[in-house]
């Protein structure tokens, strides 16, 4: 049986960057009641984005 590992924070950077309002409205309501930030959403919203370009290129 495999021990318990203590899980590792990925590093991380600030960036600063601009959104759309709308867009910014309608992140906030697709998250809103759910336990999600604003960050996490944009984060994942970006690796798919990512995973898709590489599907794409394949």
């Amino acid at each position: 049986m495999a021990g318990f590992k203590i899980p590792k924070i990925p590093t991380t950077t600030n960036k600063t960057i601009r959104f759309p309002d709308d867009l910014i409205e309608e992140i906030e309501s697709a998250i809103a009641g759910k336990e999600c930030t604003f960050s996490a959403f944009v984060i994942a919203s970006a690796r798919n984005a990512l995973e898709e370009l590489k599907e794409e290129d394949e």
